[in-house]
């Protein structure tokens, strides 16, 4: 499976989290211990049987870099799925996303990668579209811990990518079942100290719980991470964009919400934007290795 293949698919995993979440009733931080619990055991089991050995372990700086990036992604959950209950999946969804912007701005300092005037032009269409999804409700009430939270997501977001893309040495299930192992130590930490072990789990939320860990996270982590170190941050942070894209598809058919029609546009823009810089991408690369 091409790496782009895996990233893709890894997106539309993503993009249903929220339907998904939707059937559970615990905290955002509860329901992130969980899905990493179960995400990490799985991928630790599927890279021992699979005759895996962690020899990232003597790599120190590269799993620096992965353990930074892991507590990112952690922070990324929480804060996501908190914004998830306050503001709904379809606009938690579109803010946690202005995290590809910080990639794309970051990306040419940290990992030295040149930012073009088509990148930069895209990115004004996608912030423009950003601030018509948002910009509402920022006007009207300021900005709510919902969209704070979303935001935060996005940060949490940015650095979990960059960070990832610096652990250069590790890579594939190795490097997917080390950044979701430091991702559950940071939630665990949190949890632990906010409420101590317990999760209050009843039967009916098992299989959607159950459903989240494996599928959504431990599949989906293991396609994301194997692909994201072999494309450039630019088609990473763009592409990016195709989840927000089934989240607002997947939230429309199973959870009804509904954008506004300025909001619709400024969806519109973002998904757009990222279509266009995509198939531009893809051309440019096609004619090079011709």
């Amino acid at each position: 499976m091409g790496a782009y293949l895996k990233y893709i698919s890894a997106l539309m995993l993503f993009g249903s989290n929220g339907v998904i979440a939707s059937h559970i009733s615990l905290s955002s931080y509860e329901i992130v211990f969980l899905r990493t619990l179960i995400g990490s055991a799985f991928l630790a089991a599927l890279f021992f049987l699979s005759g895996g050995r962690p020899r990232g372990i003597k790599n120190r700086r590269d799993l620096l870099f992965l353990a930074i990036s892991g507590i990112a992604m952690g922070a990324n959950w929480m804060f996501l799925y908190e914004a998830y209950v306050r503001v709904g999946v379809s606009i938690a969804t579109l803010a946690n996303y202005c995290g590809p912007v910080v990639v794309m701005a970051l990306s040419p300092l940290l990992l030295h990668e040149r930012l073009t005037f088509l990148s930069a032009a895209v990115f004004f269409v996608v912030l423009a579209g950003m601030f018509l999804v948002n910009g509402g409700a920022l006007l009207a009430g300021g900005l709510s811990w919902g969209l704070a939270c979303g935001l935060l997501s996005a940060v949490m977001y940015a650095f979990m990518v960059i960070f990832n893309k610096m652990a250069e040495g590790i890579t594939g299930l190795e490097n997917a079942v080390f950044q979701l192992f430091f991702s559950f130590l940071a939630v665990a930490v949190f949890v632990f100290a906010k409420q101590g072990p317990y999760v209050p789990l009843t039967a009916p939320e098992l299989v959607p719980v159950v459903f989240l860990g494996i599928v959504n996270t431990g599949v989906g982590c293991y396609l994301y991470f194997s692909s994201i170190q072999r494309l450039p941050a630019g088609v990473v942070a763009v592409c990016g964009y195709l989840e927000p894209l089934s989240a607002l598809m997947f939230s429309a058919i199973f959870l009804h919400e509904r954008l506004t029609a300025v909001q619709l546009l400024g969806a519109f823009l973002i998904i757009g934007g990222a279509a266009f810089y995509s198939v531009v991408c893809g051309y440019r690369k096609r004619t090079e290795n011709s």
